[in-house]
C-alpha cells in the first residue's frame, strides 16, 4: 500500500510551523487461503444430507441363516432400505421357521445375530448332550431364570448345557415338572433347529442323532 504524508500544522507562538509527519501505515488483513478457514455457522451454506446408518463389520447375504437369540434360527429372506428421517436404515428381514414369524433388524444392531454354527461346534454340542447333567441344590425358581437366560443367550455351547442338565428319559418323566419340560422342549427345539440347518439332514434324522447322545429311546408327543 503506498503511503501518504500527513502535514501537521505546529503553532509556535504567533507564527505557525509546518512539520511534516509520517503517517502510521495500515495493513491490509491477510486473506486466508479458503480450504484453511473456518466459516462460521451464520456463514455456511445450509445443505441438507441423508445421513447412513453405521454399520457393523459383519455381512449378511440373501438366505443366510442366522440365529437370533430370542427366536433361534431365521433365513435372511431380503435385505432392505427405509429413510427414516433425515437417515437411511438398511435392515434384514429374517424369517424364524419354528415360530412362523418375520423379524425386521437394522444392520447396526446385528449384534443381536450371528452365523449359524460350524461342524465342529455342532460336533462339541453333541459331545456335552452325552455328559452327565450337572443338578444344582438350589430352588427352583433360581434355576429356572437361569435357564431362560441361557436359552436366550443365542450360544449354542450354553444352549446344549440346558437340554443336558433337563433332560430326564422317559421312565422318569413323572418326576419332571410342567415348567421343566417346557424350558427343556423349547431349549431341545432351538438346539434341532440349529442341527438341520448346519447338518442339512431331515429332522427325524437330527432327531435321533440328539436322543442318541442324550440316551433318550424316544422323545414325548409335545417336544416333536
Amino acid at each position: 500500500m503506498v503511503k501518504k504524508k500527513k502535514i501537521k500544522k505546529v503553532k509556535i507562538g504567533k507564527k505557525r510551523k509546518i512539520v511534516k509527519t509520517k503517517a502510521k501505515t495500515k495493513l491490509e488483513p491477510k486473506v486466508l487461503n479458503k480450504k484453511t478457514t473456518n466459516l462460521g455457522p451464520e456463514e455456511k451454506p445450509e445443505i441438507k444430507k441423508i445421513k447412513k446408518q453405521p454399520t457393523e463389520k459383519r455381512i449378511y447375504n440373501l438366505k443366510d441363516y442366522v440365529v437370533y437369540p430370542k427366536h433361534g434360527v431365521g433365513k435372511i429372506t431380503a435385505i432392505e432400505k427405509a429413510t427414516i428421517g433425515e437417515i437411511e436404515i438398511q435392515f434384514y428381514k429374517i424369517f424364524i421357521e419354528k415360530e412362523k414369524l418375520t423379524l425386521t433388524v437394522p444392520i447396526n444392531q446385528q449384534s443381536k445375530l450371528r452365523h449359524i454354527s460350524s461342524i465342529n461346534q455342532i460336533n462339541k454340542c453333541v459331545s456335552i448332550l452325552k455328559t452327565k447333567p450337572k443338578i444344582k441344590r438350589t430352588m427352583w425358581s433360581r434355576r429356572a431364570q437361569e435357564y431362560d437366560q441361557k436359552i436366550n443367550s443365542g450360544k449354542i455351547y450354553e444352549l446344549a448345557e440346558v437340554v443336558k442338565d433337563l433332560n430326564k428319559n422317559t421312565d422318569i418323566i413323572a418326576d419332571q415338572s410342567y415348567s421343566e419340560r417346557q424350558l427343556f422342549e423349547k431349549a431341545y427345539e432351538r438346539l434341532k433347529s440349529e442341527f438341520e440347518a448346519v447338518l442339512k439332514i431331515n429332522p427325524e434324522d437330527v432327531q435321533k442323532k440328539m436322543d442318541k447322545a442324550l440316551g433318550r429311546t424316544q422323545i414325548p408327543d409335545s417336544a416333536q
